[in-house]
């Protein structure tokens, strides 16, 4: 599956995911990839193509009762000598190693393939693939397609196919990292008594993170997820004789789809609320209820087959959540590899996640 100088052949799935792969396009660096998508798609008499810088948004208009969005990101984290591609054989089967093989150009072939394939699905269909997902949110192509065209992004059901092993994920976790700052009073460390000693500050902050009723079993709609607070950065310290003035601790909470983020939000601050801390929101992102109860969903669902689960993680289901439109996470590949120096997805789940989409879009023969 080597590259190649010449542009996307969407009909090979195989062959197409290879090629996508061995198109490098870190965040902020997707041009060339977008380029090719927009040029492939264009070729697609039944499509109508629009871009927004890197982003291509392809949609079908044969005035079906439904409209459907399905979307994938174009872009990965950093390239760590994992180009190009490789195919190896594990335990039996076929697998694509490479970077962003997993997360998420799988579930973009796949969504390219059937953008060409299916010229009149029973749903019109909004095919989107866009730029900077993995970098901060303001940066995030689905919401600046989101926020300059909105109207590209109307639809009844939407299905972003982040890598879940072929199995459909619901909903998904809100997010939100903060900083914590414990102020005291510099002094030499052999006047200690003289000072405060901020770094000793942050005991107590910790122990409020482990006293935290994190709850293991939350029901939303069926769906059972679970919650996390975790201290990740500690700061602090100029010298080994010093009695530290200020020492910083970043923390992140991972909140069930039952929360509103302006509530979690608070809920942290009363945690953490002491003389002395200064609290820093650096970001905050809402959860996603599943929305599995909706007939699009259900519908979906009963195509796929299998018994659906929760998202743990945030992901751009909750930008289409908060748009009104009820979203679930399906595609190929492990999200556990996402990001791994031998990043990888089984070759067999596009196959899988293919067979699934068709299934639930291709037009029923009549007996």
């Amino acid at each position: 599956m080597a590259a190649h100088s010449e542009g996307l052949v969407l009909t090979d799935l195989h062959a197409l995911f290879g090629r996508i792969v061995d198109v490098e396009s870190v965040s902020r660096g997707e041009a060339r990839l977008a380029d090719l998508v927009e040029r492939a798609l264009a070729g697609c008499p039944h499509l109508e193509v629009l871009r927004h810088g890197n982003s291509i948004v392809a949609r079908t208009t044969l005035g079906r009762a439904q409209r459907v969005i399905i979307a994938g990101h174009l872009d990965t984290v950093p390239v760590a000598g994992n180009l190009p591609s490789r195919v190896e054989v594990r335990e039996g089967r076929e697998f694509l190693v490479g970077r962003g093989a997993a997360d998420m150009k799988g579930g973009v072939a796949v969504a390219l393939h059937l953008a060409q394939a299916l010229a009149e699905p029973v749903h019109d269909v909004t095919w989107v693939f866009y730029e900077c997902e993995e970098i901060e949110a303001d940066a995030n192509g689905l919401g600046r397609v989101a926020r300059a065209h909105p109207d590209w992004l109307a639809g009844d059901f939407a299905v972003l196919m982040e890598p879940t092993g072929t199995r459909i994920e619901g909903g998904c976790q809100g997010t939100t990292r903060f900083r914590l700052t414990a102020h005291g009073t510099a002094a030499h460390s052999a006047r200690s008594w003289l000072g405060h000693n901020a770094i000793h500050e942050l005991t107590g902050l910790l122990e409020a993170i482990g006293d935290y009723p994190v709850r293991q079993a939350v029901e939303v709609e069926g769906l059972t997820f679970r919650e996390g607070l975790n201290a990740t950065v500690v700061v602090g310290g100029t010298a080994g004789n010093v009695i530290p003035d200020t020492a910083e601790l970043q923390v992140n909470y991972r909140f069930a789809p039952d929360i509103e983020a302006d509530d979690a939000i608070a809920a942290m601050r009363r945690t953490f609320e002491r003389p002395g801390v200064d609290l820093e929101v650096l970001d905050l992102s809402p959860a996603a209820r599943p929305g599995l109860d909706r007939p699009a969903a259900r519908e979906f669902c009963a195509a796929v087959g299998g018994e659906p689960g929760p998202k743990y993680g945030w992901t751009d289901v909750a930008r289409f959540s908060a748009l009104g439109v009820p979203a679930v996470n399906y595609g190929p590949g492990d999200a556990g590899r996402a990001h791994a120096v031998d990043e990888c997805c089984p070759i067999d789940d596009l196959d899988t996640a293919r067979d699934a989409l068709v299934s639930w879009l291709a037009p029923r023969e009549r007996s």
